[in-house]
């Protein structure tokens, strides 16, 4: 006979519990990662990013740089000098004679030159234009109509290139953290002041366009790609500002022509022309360095230049590594809270969080934005997730081990009383035998009890240890062919003695002698005698009891229909749990530990069968044990009895 240990059923059905919790965990955790993911775009990721991005700008110091570019600025001091703006023209000639005397590599002017002024001051101004090389002129883009405001002709012809000084303020807040390296107005195109003003610096041709992958859209400038971000009416460039302690060199206007040798300063720079008076200037801006406080345009302009000529370019990280990283995120969290003890769980949840946090500012340090929105909801929301899912468990398993605790400890209370009654009476005829002389006949009758009472405690001992050696996984099974018919009749025979007494009938339907089944043939027996005295001990006097049997393709059928006491269907699916007992059945009368189906049940499924339950309150239950049928005729003779 070949004998196999069975696998530990116990395990086996936490296994199953534990697959379900961890699906039921998983997919919670799925569900926490696309809400974060859809509410971070849908509510607020932009501003959190923003924010995150300017406060990193704020945070992160730069290795300094010397400045290219240099900025000649038309400041309160230059406009009272010269009479107010309408009469800047002559100063403004006057300075870029010096300026260009000095040899700049570039002059860009961010000042309007659209209308007509005196004759005299326009043509002294366009020669100093003519005169400046390398000159870039500015249009502006007008929103009624839409339209391009270019520079006066007389001016235009003098410029090597005119560049649009559009800035890409923020929707949400208003803060200019990137410029349009070029704008459209149906097919007419303007590159940026900055980017003209670097291709001349460079003596460069036209400005090559980059189609990339994940909407980017780089430009390359002389030997220079521009990493940019594609848009409905251009390419976007974040701007890298020069960061508080480091100044792009200013020279006012005024000074200048009270002093022609500050153009020196000017000599191999890239210079940009326009007015810083706050009195005068229209488009005062608001910058990541700030802090409340706005900037010029031609301020911005200038860091752009040092953007492109630097080489400092700030790139947005791909959408799916952004992506990627959350569901990392929440997998970590996962993680932590399913295999860390206590707090060292929330430790993990809590690292998860901060690495939310610091990778954005990491990647800033290398010059690229990956969102913080999207990740720390993420790790967020899983935090919250996993740590209430494992609060909730903890709680569920507590109480499911209180209530088998109780149930255990009523369960030994009861098996305790049992006991004492065989214990009582093999102990009292014991001193009857030994102290007393009895006839022989007394002798034989105390001696029968006292061998009775033994095989009942030792029933009740047997019954521990099966359940314990199944939770243990220490049973060992002995699968032999069992010839159903005779299985049925040695579990009715020990029954219907206590069936008599409560005047129950046991009906046992026509069994086929050829009907067979493979299994143990101890617990086989057990699980059948175990569904018998149950449906004899749950049924009122005078009912019956239907036992059948069948072939069910290459399975064994065996059921036992009662008519007792029943159960809805909420007790049904508890009735295999250990200690179990419904109300109906406390309330009988009838003693019980609840621990016998949760026997069948494993003995049936150490077998690969199951068992099936239909029951209704008040008409009765019925029990079928369906097993394996054996492949080969019973090698043994009539089942042992018990």
């Amino acid at each position: 006979m070949v004998r196999r240990v069975l696998p530990h059923l116990y395990t086996r059905r936490v296994k199953r519990r534990g697959w379900q919790s961890t699906a039921a965990y998983v997919g919670l955790l799925a569900t926490a990662f696309v809400a974060a993911w859809i509410g971070s775009y849908a509510f607020f990721r932009t501003p959190v990013d923003n924010a995150a991005y300017d406060e990193m700008f704020r945070l992160y110091r730069p290795k300094p740089w010397q400045p290219q570019s240099a900025i000649l600025e038309i400041d309160e001091a230059s406009l009272v000098a010269s009479g107010g703006g309408m009469h800047i023209r002559k100063p403004l000639a006057d300075a870029l004679k010096l300026v260009a005397a000095a040899h700049p590599s570039v002059v860009a002017i961010d000042v309007t030159l659209t209308d007509k002024g005196e004759k005299s001051e326009d043509q002294e101004l366009e020669e100093a234009f003519c005169q400046t090389p390398r000159l870039v002129l500015c249009s502006l883009l007008m929103d009624d109509p839409v339209r391009w405001e270019d520079p006066n002709p007389r001016f235009a012809h003098c410029a090597a290139a005119i560049g649009h000084v559009h800035a890409e303020p923020d929707d949400s807040d208003s803060i200019t953290r990137s410029i349009s390296i070029e704008k459209y107005i149906g097919e007419d195109r303007r590159w940026a002041l900055a980017a003209e003003a670097f291709r001349l610096s460079r003596n460069a041709g036209v400005p090559l366009e980059r189609v990339g992958r994940y909407g980017t859209g780089d430009v390359e400038v002389g030997g220079v790609v521009i990493p940019a971000k594609r848009t409905e009416d251009g390419r976007v460039m974040r701007v890298r500002f020069v960061p508080p302690g480091m100044k792009i060199p200013k020279v006012s206007l005024h000074r200048l022509l009270e002093d022609p040798t500050l153009a020196s300063r000017f000599t191999g720079k890239a210079v940009f022309v326009g007015v810083t008076a706050e009195t005068f200037v229209r488009d005062r801006l608001f910058t990541p360095y700030a802090y409340g406080r706005s900037t010029t345009g031609i301020e911005i302009n200038a860091s752009a230049f040092e953007t492109i000529a630097q080489g400092l370019f700030i790139t947005d990280v791909g959408e799916l590594w952004v992506v990627l990283f959350s569901l990392g995120l929440v997998v970590a969290t996962g993680l932590s809270f399913r295999y860390l003890p206590g707090w060292w769980a929330h430790a993990g949840g809590a690292a998860v969080l901060m690495a939310a946090v610091v990778a954005p500012y990491l990647f800033f340090i290398d010059r690229k934005v990956f969102s913080l929105a999207t990740p720390l909801s993420a790790a967020a929301l899983a935090n919250l997730t996993a740590a209430t899912f494992y609060h909730l468990v903890v709680r569920q398993n507590w109480r499911a081990e209180q209530s088998t605790r109780e149930r255990y400890q009523q369960a030994m209370h009861f098996v305790t009383h049992e006991m004492r009654t065989p214990l009582s009476a093999i102990q009292g005829s014991s001193e009857l035998i030994s102290k007393y002389a009895l006839t022989e006949e007394k002798r034989k009758q105390v001696a029968d009890l006292i061998n009775s009472e033994s095989k009942r405690l030792a029933r009740m001992v047997e019954v521990f240890l099966h359940v314990e050696r199944l939770s243990a996984g220490q049973m060992e099974l002995k699968p032999e062919a069992i010839a159903v018919r005779e299985l049925v009749e040695v579990c009715v025979g020990r029954v219907r003695p206590v069936a008599e007494r409560k005047r129950i009938t046991i009906a046992v339907e026509p069994l086929p002698g050829e009907l067979l089944l493979s299994g143990d043939r101890e617990l086989i027996e057990y699980a059948c005698y175990n569904l018998l005295t149950n449906a004899v001990k749950y049924s009122p006097q005078r009912t019956e009891v239907t036992v059948t049997a069948r072939s069910d393709h290459s399975q064994v059928r065996i059921a036992v229909q009662d008519q007792g006491i029943g159960m809805d269907q909420k007790e049904v699916k508890q009735i295999f749990h250990k200690f179990y007992r419904t109300k109906k059945a406390e309330e009988s009368g009838e003693a019980g530990t609840g621990i016998g189906l949760s026997i069948v049940q494993q003995i049936v499924e150490q077998h690969g069968g199951q068992i099936e339950v239909t029951s209704q309150p008040g008409t009765g239950s019925c029990f079928t044990l369906v097993l394996p049928a054996a492949v080969r005729a019973p090698a043994g003779g009539p089942a042992e009895r018990h």
